[in-house]
């Protein structure tokens, strides 16, 4: 058993981590530089000249999905919370069905390099793609927050960093790291970047899981039974640990179902992806792959949650650094020592800035795309103004993201990453759908089901547990309490609410719009008949 002295001050050797780390670093930047060659036109910087095979993009996609979020939290929601941790694992896999069925192939034959181009494509241009960018950059920086949060409580447990300055200091080098990597590379490097993180992380927790099963003679059971004595609580292994202490917290689950399943299709910076490969075959055979990849992974998480309960114990866990997000590199440490542990550590360090790195390109893409070269300059940006735009506003996004990562370090990542699917399944989600497949949506119906779903999400959020009224909360003091709305995320209520304003406000309008561009929009959407080529160099 692992003990709590191990836990609370810095286990392994810090510079053996930061050593490890530094090495990675190293290796990506070549790379990202290397990459950054090509990078000529928008097309090069936000969709990698669309150059990327099915194999290659799928890899990405399951780099760019496989958060810390999916190997900090998890692996600690399930060593906490047993069976209600492993529900995250289902409902991040499963949304890829949804992705796979309803958007993937759609979106790459109707846009070009943001959601936005297909939203506004047979909807009135200006007022849609201002939305559409204000929901992304809106949902990348909930998600950046989960990111930043991760690398915060991964340093102060690697380098016994314990107060909130150093701490302060480690988001802020995760951040300035990130903004180089996206300036530098543009889509291509990042998506590299996102390919070699992909290997690394599925190899790393792959080696874990077998390690642990080899311990308990791979008997699956026995590890569960060692897990249930270590934590000395049989209910680790029933549903209802986390999510059926009361009619509230069932509610609370269903809305997290449904955001995890609904917020994949709608992730920005997932959707993005779809982009870079230069047919719609290929698109199609991207999700596949991220399923298989992703799949696989998650089946490991529920192996190294479960060795984590046994080998280091959810009281260990708790009491460390970095709370539940702590149980994946305790383990790493328990396992193989110092290290695997610096091993470990440098892939979820990978794993945040590949992600971080994804996520800032697809806000900057939508702003510099959307709302610049589309809405300011009304489709004529003068040559190379798009991409300088994107590259500033690159710096803009990440020095707001360090300051809200700051802000929320110390929260479970996988809950906030939660709480970004909530937020692009409500404000996204609708539209999406709406657009593909309703002739009868209308502007007015895409803005509100837009702005409704997204004022929604943010408001609920605001007015619940996850801010104030709670031990959990982010302001953690007794005297702020203004949790009026019971549930920690709002799914059951906003992304109802976005669809039902999408179609009631569709059906009072009195506007009709294009039905040529309808048409055009219904045949390039199934056929890929007029869609972005792929750029040869």
């Amino acid at each position: 058993m692992f003990h709590l002295e191990a836990a609370t001050s810095s286990p392994g050797n810090p510079w053996l981590n930061i050593g490890i780390f530094g090495a990675f670093v190293a290796v990506t930047m070549v790379i990202v530089f290397r990459a950054s060659r090509n990078n000529k036109t928008a097309a090069d910087y936000y969709a990698a000249g669309r150059s990327f095979t099915g194999g290659q993009n799928g890899s990405a996609i399951a780099g760019d999905y496989l958060s810390a979020a999916s190997f900090l939290g998890i692996v600690g929601a399930i060593a906490l919370n047993g069976y209600d941790g492993f529900l995250y694992s289902i409902g991040f896999l499963v949304a890829w069905l949804v992705a796979l069925l309803l958007v993937a192939e759609l979106l790459r034959n109707t846009g070009k390099f943001t959601m936005a181009d297909v939203l506004s494509f047979r909807l009135k241009q200006r007022p849609v793609r201002i939305a559409a960018a204000t929901t992304t950059l809106v949902v990348c920086f909930f998600y950046l927050l989960a990111q930043m949060a991760g690398a915060g409580g991964l340093v102060s447990l690697l380098l016994g960093v314990g107060d909130q300055v150093g701490q302060a200091v480690v988001i802020t080098v995760v951040g300035a790291l990130m903004i180089l990597y996206v300036l530098v590379g543009g889509m291509k490097g990042t998506t590299w970047v996102q390919i070699i993180k992909a290997v690394l992380l599925i190899a790393g927790a792959g080696v874990m899981t077998i390690w642990v099963l080899a311990l308990n003679g791979f008997d699956f059971s026995a590890l569960l039974d060692k897990a249930v004595a270590v934590a000395e609580n049989p209910a680790i292994l029933d549903p209802g640990l986390k999510y059926g202490v009361s009619e509230i917290s069932k509610i609370d689950f269903v809305s997290l179902g449904l955001a995890l399943v609904l917020g994949t299709a709608a992730l920005p910076h997932v959707l993005m992806r779809f982009y870079t490969v230069p047919t719609a075959k290929e698109a199609r055979k991207s999700v596949v792959w991220a399923i298989w990849l992703i799949g696989i992974f998650y089946v490991f998480t529920l192996v190294l949650g479960y060795g984590a309960a046994a080998l280091v114990g959810p009281a260990v866990i708790a009491a460390a650094p970095g709370g539940p997000n702590s149980a994946a590199p305790l383990l790493a440490f328990a396992l193989g020592g110092p290290v695997l542990l610096g091993l470990i550590s440098a892939i979820a360090f990978a794993t945040i800035l590949a992600v971080v790195a994804g996520l800032t390109i697809t806000a900057a893409a939508s702003f510099a795309h959307d709302i610049y070269a589309s809405v300011v300059k009304k489709g004529k940006p003068e040559p190379g103004a798009e991409v300088k735009v994107a590259r500033r506003t690159v710096v803009i996004i990440g020095v707001v993201a360090i300051i809200g990562g700051i802000g929320a370090n110390g929260q479970n990542v996988a809950f906030l990453v939660a709480l970004a699917f909530a937020v692009a399944a409500s404000a996204n989600l609708p539209t999406i759908v709406y657009s593909l497949f309703w002739k009868g949506f209308t502007t007015k119906g895409a803005l509100w089901s837009m702005y409704g779903g997204l004022i929604s999400a943010i408001v609920l959020i605001v007015f619940s547990p996850v801010v104030s009224g709670s031990e959990t909360s982010m302001l953690k003091t007794d005297a702020i309490d203004f949790a009026i709305f019971p549930l920690s995320n709002p799914g059951i209520v906003s992304i109802p609410l976005a669809f039902l304003l999408g179609w009631i406000v569709s059906k009072l309008d009195k506007t009709v719009e294009s039905p040529e561009k309808q048409a055009e929009m219904e045949v390039r959407s199934l056929t890929g008949l007029g869609a972005e080529k792929a750029v040869s160099h």
